[in-house]
């Protein structure tokens, strides 16, 4: 079975497995699919406090049987989850709506924590800032207050998702601490989020990206992508994959289908002009 190694520098960054299993829109599904997953050997798993598309306590169901078997324990795992605004959410909230944002995000985590079945989770990811416009005070509110649930030991690192450069820019000349991870949605459209990227390489964030097969299917039917994967005796979506780790990404496939899951942690080796071909990519 193919494991999801760790990715690390060796310098102090963030260490996360280099393949992020998504839970997103699973419902009732997720323990099984989670189940699935940890079996085709994904060790990262990312979700969210956020009833409207995630199941978080469907992660925790499958975690505990995959430890009650044996086939992992805790510290395998790189478990992540995300504080998410009200706005975000629908009428299943994990916290008190009248309480202050401070409050909110020790009352998602304590809620988080009992979903997984955890005392921690390795990263703690703020769900998008609260204007698309820039870095709102809200938002310094409700990172120093992550900052204070990963001082009491209950995350290893923090992350932002959802975010813009100009977020970023304006999040760090605050003196805002900087976040370990970047979750974005990542486009082909825009140079695969180039800017972002560019800004997380310089400061040795590791950048997420999720979406990188249902927000560019131009890409994945693009005969140049197609013919390279029959070339490679691969399929499209493992080259976008593979591009994307040699890009410096850290990529999340919310695959639904056991063979998916295990073509998309196997290895594939593209060299540089397939590289710079696929990164010039727009459809």
């Amino acid at each position: 079975m193919i494991k999801n190694h760790a990715m690390t520098d060796g310098s102090g960054v963030a260490v996360a497995p280099d393949f992020l299993y998504g839970t997103a829109w699973k419902e009732e599904r997720t323990q099984a699919l989670v189940e699935l997953a940890v079996q085709q050997g994904f060790r990262g798993f990312d979700t969210a406090n956020q009833r409207r598309h995630y199941f978080e306590e469907g992660v925790g169901l499958a975690l505990v049987a995959a430890y009650r078997t044996g086939t992992v324990v805790r510290q395998d795992i790189f478990l992540q989850t995300k504080y998410t605004y009200r706005n975000g959410q629908d009428h299943r909230l994990p916290y008190d709506p009248e309480a202050s944002p401070s409050s909110q995000v020790a009352q998602s985590m304590a809620s988080s924590l009992k979903h997984l079945k955890t005392d921690y989770v390795d990263s703690y990811v703020l769900h998008g800032p609260a204007f698309d416009a820039g870095w709102a005070d809200v938002d310094a509110e409700v990172w120093a207050a992550m900052g204070d649930e990963r001082d009491a030991g209950r995350t290893r690192y923090l992350g932002v998702s959802n975010v813009s450069l100009t977020h970023l820019e304006q999040m760090l000349g605050s003196g805002a601490e900087p976040p370990a991870f970047v979750q974005n949605r990542c486009y082909a459209s825009t140079g695969w989020d180039r800017q972002v990227r560019a800004f997380c390489r310089d400061r040795k964030i590791i950048y997420q990206g999720f979406s990188l097969l249902t927000a560019n299917s131009g890409v994945l039917t693009h005969p140049w992508t197609r013919d390279l994967a029959k070339h490679l005796s691969a399929t499209p979506e493992q080259v976008v994959f593979q591009f994307s780790r040699a890009v410096g990404m850290l990529p999340l496939t919310g695959t639904t289908n056991a063979a998916h899951m295990t073509e998309d942690l196997g290895s594939l080796v593209l060299d540089a002009q397939a590289i710079e071909a696929i990164e010039s990519l727009t459809g």
